[in-house]
């Protein structure tokens, strides 16, 4: 009697400790994280030269930390690693054609920082890397867009995932408006001229790597498209560049014009546009490509792993909403619908959701974000200086 008291107990502490276990798994404390707001005027060499001085600091600890990363994954001294990539990375010119204010913000950053201009560009061209260093498992970043339809608002949002120095490092980026370029609120990170970002127009980019597709070392980089599509308010002049630029790696590009979302997979030799036909008009995408056939030798099979499930989960929570709305987006970019592959990503070793944003295309347009994974923290709203004109 006494043996059978004492193995009941043991089973009922164990069963304790496994639900205590697995509640902790599930709900972690999460980290602190503190979203840096800075603001930066002018234009080019200027622009970034403030950029360098005010993150000097963490511009020096990041670039570091990336130096430390790589050096662990190849193997090789990390100043070795950047004179191999730009031996293959030959991007200067068709930066300095298509967007040559963003090459001086970039020269910009490198003296205000004290860095190396090569080491601040490679923090600029983080798909490129990947692409040169072939790392098929550095992208998982999930994407939505949403029409204005109904008098309901426009949307396009994005976990931005990344790798885990990153975390900590989030920053929210305000451009102020010139006479050329509308004011812009950009996600990054210390050093870097985009990640994604909205403009006061209503114009937004969200972008998701595709390694499967093409590349080319002379073609435009990713943060520089980004950049290049918020620093215009016309329609027909972003769709004409994005479809017609030579890009330096693939990509997803999930482009929200006011009320209107399109979605491209661009390769270094066609754009393909993507549209799943939904009767709500909805996009969505992760990391690979569904309607690009421009193929690396090795993607032989279509993708069933990691991707495709985010892809299947984002897909569940928004393609049949009659209207889907800020709140459903985020419950989308908050899911784990299955664990092993979640659209939310909580930071480890390998990496994890740098930061979530839900951009609001119409009415008076705006940022929502979070740093870090969009589980751990409430969006913060933020808006453009002043009131706003309305779009349409």
């Amino acid at each position: 009697m006494k043996n059978t008291i004492f193995l009941l107990c043991c089973l009922f502490c164990a069963t304790l400790l496994q639900n205590v276990g697995a509640q902790s798994a599930a709900n972690p404390n999460p980290p602190q994280r503190r979203l840096r707001e800075v603001s930066f005027h002018g234009s080019g060499y200027a622009r970034g030269l403030q950029h360098g001085q005010q993150l000097k600091k963490e511009i020096g600890e990041i670039v570091a930390k990336w130096k430390k990363s790589v050096e662990s994954e190849l193997n090789k001294p990390a100043d070795q690693v950047v004179v191999d990539f730009f031996a293959y990375a030959r991007f200067d010119e068709a930066i300095k054609k298509w967007t040559p204010d963003l090459y001086e913000e970039v020269r910009g950053i490198a003296d205000g920082s004290g860095q190396a201009f090569n080491d601040i560009m490679v923090h600029n061209l983080l798909d490129e890397f990947w692409v040169w260093q072939d790392a098929r498992d550095k992208h998982h970043c999930s994407g939505i867009g949403v029409p204005a339809r109904d008098g309901n608002p426009g949307y396009i949002a994005q976990n931005m995932d990344l790798e885990g120095y990153t975390d900590g490092y989030q920053v929210l980026m305000r451009l102020a408006k010139t006479k050329k370029t509308p004011e812009q609120l950009i996600l990054t990170y210390p050093g870097l001229i985009a990640l994604n970002g909205l403009n006061e127009a209503g114009i937004g980019a969200c972008m998701n790597t595709l390694m499967q597709l093409k590349a080319n070392a002379t073609g435009l980089p990713v943060a520089f498209v980004v950049r290049r599509i918020l620093n215009s308010t016309d329609k027909d002049e972003i769709l004409r560049f994005i479809q017609s630029v030579p890009h330096a790696s693939g990509q997803n590009y999930i482009i929200g014009i006011k009320g209107e979302v399109y979605d491209f997979e661009a390769s270094c030799n066609k754009v393909v546009r993507f549209d799943p036909q939904n009767a709500n008009g909805t996009v969505y995408h992760t990391n690979h490509p569904v309607a690009n056939d421009d193929l690396k030798d090795w993607y032989k099979e279509p993708e069933k792993g990691n991707s495709a499930i985010r892809l299947a989960s984002v897909q569940g929570h928004i393609a049949t909403l009659p209207n889907a709305k800020d709140a459903d987006i985020k419950a989308a970019l908050r899911a784990k619908d299955d664990p092993g592959n979640p659209v939310c990503r909580t930071f480890n070793r390998w990496g994890g959701t740098f930061g979530s944003v839900v951009m609001t295309l119409t009415g008076n347009p705006k940022l929502q974000i979070t740093a870090g994974p969009p589980d751990e923290s409430e969006y913060k709203e933020v808006q453009f200086s002043k009131s706003q004109r309305k779009t349409e």
